[in-house]
């Protein structure tokens, strides 16, 4: 009982302190969360975070918040979400409320409009830095069909502007798809 509650705070301190410093978005985080989860505490193998951060990315809402969901309950079941949960969600709700009082007053600031665009040059190397670790880990894991689904989605995304709800859909199918011909064929 007492790991437990030292997995649970561990896991509070963690997503609060994440979710403070991620700027940018959602997906931000999810390079944040490899590098907590997997290299630091070593509670997820990187496999197995991929895994989790794919089902939280096909899931609707927040992908910071979805990844905590999944993460807390590897890690601590029904507590662990919770706990992952609310830690996740206090720092935005604090500073988009404390934001939100100030709005008015900052909006035509140019000082403050800078300061948001160069914001935004960051959160885009970032955003790519994500895309590049997570594309590797798919190349690297060496299953071709997924490399080749992963090129396709990116393909379906970028060139033929098709809506990402249908490219997730069709990627779940596959990889039910696959998933099964690997059983069915005792891999």
């Amino acid at each position: 009982m007492k790991s437990k509650k030292k997995v649970l705070i561990k896991l509070f301190v963690s997503t609060l302190y994440l979710s403070a410093f991620t700027f940018g978005g959602g997906y931000v985080i999810v390079t944040l969360m490899k590098k907590k989860f997997v290299d630091e505490c070593h509670w997820i193998e990187e496999k197995e975070m991929l895994d989790l951060i794919a089902i939280a990315q096909s899931s609707p809402g927040a992908i910071a918040v979805n990844g905590a969901i999944v993460v807390g309950y590897k890690l601590a079941g029904i507590a662990g979400t919770v706990t992952a949960i609310v830690a996740t969600i206090i720092p935005p709700f604090a500073i988009i409320s404390l934001i939100s009082l100030f709005y008015n007053a900052f909006r035509n600031n140019f000082i403050v409009s800078e300061m948001l665009e160069g914001m935004q040059a960051g959160v885009g190397a970032v955003i790519a830095a994500v895309v590049y670790e997570m594309a590797a880990g798919v190349i690297g894991g060496g299953n071709r069909i997924s490399t080749v689904i992963m090129v396709l989605a990116f393909a379906a995304a970028c060139f033929c502007r098709i809506n990402v709800i249908y490219i997730v859909v069709i990627c779940v199918m596959l990889g039910i798809v696959h998933a099964f011909w690997e059983k069915r064929r005792g891999i």
